[in-house]
């Protein structure tokens, strides 16, 4: 069975546990070709985050930092540690135009389903 992540048009925040975001390559979301974009801060990227993922901060975007250029036109599925600002950052993204989905429960739910956690050297990461 496939799940559409991404029900909700360009413009609206759909969100998802991490449980349904698990048909995944590395971290990354299969479904259309979606990158899971992680909105910690560096310290905690560095300390754990989903294979594959991106990082941008929500600090960041909210200062106006664009996206990555391989990101562009590309849905996005929001992940911070606990939901919270993933849920802030994909309202944000979302208002300038992107299709993103939060992840609810965050990278701690991603973790304990026992999806796989890296750090900034490719070893075996947690979430702090």
């Amino acid at each position: 069975m496939s799940l559409n992540l991404f029900r909700r048009g360009p413009g609206r925040v759909g969100a998802r546990l991490a449980a349904e975001c698990t048909g995944h390559v590395d971290g990354v979301p299969a479904e259309r070709d979606a990158v899971l974009l992680d909105v910690r801060e560096s310290y905690e990227w560095q300390a754990g985050h989903a294979p594959g993922a991106v990082q941008v901060s929500l600090s960041a975007l909210m200062a106006g930092a664009a996206l990555p250029e391989q990101l562009a036109g590309r849905p996005l599925v929001v992940i911070c540690r606990s939901g919270n600002r993933s849920r802030q950052a994909a309202e944000l993204l979302a208002a300038r135009g992107a299709e993103a989905v939060d992840v609810i429960g965050g990278m701690r739910d991603w973790a304990r389903l026992g999806l796989p956690v890296v750090d900034g050297h490719g070893e075996s990461g947690t979430v702090t």
